[in-house]
């Protein structure tokens, strides 16, 4: 099972772009709402703010799952463990909750670096590792690699995507799907469906495409600054949408409208079709 909602951290705070006191608001109006789960990443640059906003919070550590993840310029053997321990250092963390690899490297030669992300974890630099943005096969392959259980794929998922294939691979390696892009950057919104659909459960449209994400069994992420939003974001397990409804919303995966691509990102690899 999902780590994510074994351990009830099926709804994650995200943190990028968010800095400075954009950051700290953001960030404090999301523990006082319930949130703690929180993700963020070396490429976001923030991991020092995120400590820091985290400290001032009040939580107590054993209460938070902190994820980051390894930027790609880092995935060399002199530069990886020393960029995870700059990340706990700004974190203000003896060790991560969760350290993934942002991307594969651009050649595809995914090996070197999943035998780093482990043995970081071997080191005590995280509880749990995990990938983020690969391909099925390179989700087959990563499974042969470690030995070591990898606890999540984090792509891009939303109903406008259609990322059956990604969740064939999970069912497949047991290496679960967690989102993020969970509303397509609002893309979402230009579809009068959600709406429809919130109004019989008096919920927001957001509110529809996030529990359409949990009930396809993937942990979200959202990120948003406006109180309304963070708090709205988090209260999405009060409410099933029916089998009908999760149907209705199925039929916008054709229309397959991907946030990140290669012109965004240069180690986006070619995606899986379906």
């Amino acid at each position: 099972m999902n780590i994510y909602f074994r351990n009830g951290f099926e709804r994650a705070f995200g943190t990028f772009p968010l800095k400075g006191e954009e950051l700290v608001s953001a960030l404090r109006t999301a523990t006082q709402v319930g949130y703690r789960a929180i993700d963020t990443a070396q490429m976001y640059e923030n991991e020092a703010e995120v400590g820091a906003a985290l400290r001032e919070c009040n939580v107590l550590r054993s209460e938070l799952c902190i994820t980051t993840k390894v930027h790609p310029n880092n995935f060399s053997e002199g530069k990886f463990l020393p960029s995870v321990e700059a990340s706990l250092k700004n974190l203000q963390i003896e060790t991560a909750d969760v350290l993934l690899l942002h991307w594969a490297p651009i050649d595809g030669d995914i090996a070197p670096s999943l035998r780093m992300l482990e043995k970081a974890a071997n080191l005590g630099l995280t509880k749990h590792i995990g990938v983020s943005n690969y391909t099925a096969a390179m989700m087959r392959r990563a499974k042969q690699l470690v030995e070591r259980p990898i606890v999540t794929n984090q792509v891009e998922f939303h109903p406008l995507l259609d990322q059956s294939v990604l969740l064939k691979a999970a069912t497949e390696t047991g290496i679960p799907l967690t989102s993020y892009c969970s509303v397509a950057r609002g893309e979402v919104f230009k579809y009068p469906l959600f709406g429809e659909i919130g109004q019989g459960y008096e919920k927001t449209s957001a509110q529809v495409v996030l529990r359409w994400i949990l009930q396809k069994g993937v942990p979200i992420n959202t990120m948003s600054t406006k109180p309304v939003n963070i708090e709205a974001n988090f209260k999405v397990t009060d409410f099933t949408l029916s089998s009908v409804d999760m149907d209705r919303i199925d039929t916008l995966l054709k229309t397959n409208f991907r946030v990140v691509t290669s012109d965004r990102v240069p180690w986006a690899p070619i995606w899986d079709g379906v």
